[in-house]
């Protein structure tokens, strides 16, 4: 692959992991097939290795994205509905006010959730989801960063 090409899947990669953290793009995925793009033009057994250990690292933080997060929120009593509900309003915010939306709308919509649910102790379950939220961010964004640095570590080294 030429210079330039691999400038692009670098920049690709770049605004997928701006994507994890602000999510307007699908980050993940858009690093995923940069890393792709890139093992099929490179070719050879170092850029398909290298595909192959950027993927298991971003399939693996997929996965601890959705189960280490839900337990925690399990184990402090917040049920799947209210966490529906503040994603619903998430999105719904996302459209209404740019760039935070998702975030406010989250908090909002949790918060109101837990209100209905439980009146006493709302807050406290919403902190919780919102830590959780956060928590499933970093996780992918590590997973992100370090099929990155494979990445990286391939096209500098070979």
């Amino acid at each position: 692959m030429s210079a330039l090409g691999e400038v692009l899947v670098g920049l690709a990669i770049v605004v997928g992991l701006a994507g994890i953290v602000v999510p307007i793009l699908p980050g993940t995925i858009l690093i995923f097939a940069a890393i792709a793009v890139w093992a099929f033009v490179t070719g050879g057994s170092v850029a398909w290795t290298t595909f192959a250990v950027a993927t298991l690292l971003l399939v693996a933080s997929g996965v601890v994205k959705y189960t280490w997060p839900g337990r925690r929120m399990r184990d402090a009593g917040i049920p799947t509905r209210s966490l529906i509900v503040g994603g619903l309003v998430g999105i719904v915010g996302f459209f209404v006010i740019p760039v935070v939306g998702l975030f406010v709308g989250f908090v909002a919509g949790t918060y109101v959730a837990e209100l209905i649910r439980i009146r006493s102790g709302a807050w406290q379950s919403t902190i919780h989801a919102t830590k959780a939220a956060g928590l499933s961010i970093l996780v992918e964004l590590f997973g992100a960063l370090v099929a990155s640095g494979v990445w990286l570590a391939a096209v500098l080294f070979t």
